[in-house]
């Protein structure tokens, strides 16, 4: 099956903005067969291969959230549903997020942004569209802490508080410091995240 190419529009081009309803049958068709992807504002964003860091910054922050929380409540790149108004032409697929509970009607739906407790993206390219326009779909689902892996600066962000499409609080936390997850009192250093 051929691989769709996303060609970025140039000013004053026009582009076709996607529906997760027209996603969704392309996806049972087939058409994205072996592909990673996730909706953002009716744009089809590549989850093109991870480099090394990428993924051990994954692994190594499940390992570390599974040491102070339930590791089957520890989801790594699956969707989660965002606000009503931002859900016709967005479906993120975080790095990793935890669940407050795991509900049996997930094999029918994703999650909520409010039935989740922690969200983290692994930034090495795209900080600034995580810390930009993913920081503003979460906070307007109400996920109450999200965090980004900021790898080329070594550092993590932390947002915590959503209220009104914004989280009132964003701290750094740099790779001796410690961090803990929204409503518990165990730390994880932020050096045990970082690959």
């Amino acid at each position: 099956m051929s691989s769709a190419v996303l060609i970025p529009a140039e000013q004053g081009v026009r582009r076709k903005r996607f529906t997760r309803d027209e996603v969704e049958r392309w996806e049972k068709a087939g058409v994205f067969e072996g592909q990673r992807y996730e909706l953002i504002d009716g744009d089809l964003i590549d989850k093109m291969g991870q480099n090394p860091p990428h993924a051990q910054a994954i692994r190594r922050s499940r390992i570390a959230l599974g040491r102070v929380l339930n590791p089957d409540l520890i989801q790594v790149q699956v969707p989660i549903e965002v606000a009503v108004d931002d859900h016709e032409s967005n479906l993120p697929q975080p790095d990793l997020y935890v669940l407050r509970e795991d509900k049996p009607d997930y094999n029918e739906r994703h999650p909520s942004g409010s039935e989740v407790l922690l969200v983290i993206e692994v930034a090495d390219t795209s900080a600034a569209f995580d810390l930009g326009r993913k920081a503003t779909l979460y906070a307007k689902a109400d996920v109450p802490g999200y965090w980004v892996l900021e790898l080329g600066r070594r550092r993590l962000v932390v947002h915590r508080q959503p209220e009104g499409g914004e989280y009132r609080l964003r701290q750094f936390f740099f790779e001796p410091d410690t961090v803990t997850p929204e409503g518990r009192a165990e730390q994880i250093r932020v050096a045990e995240l970082l690959p």
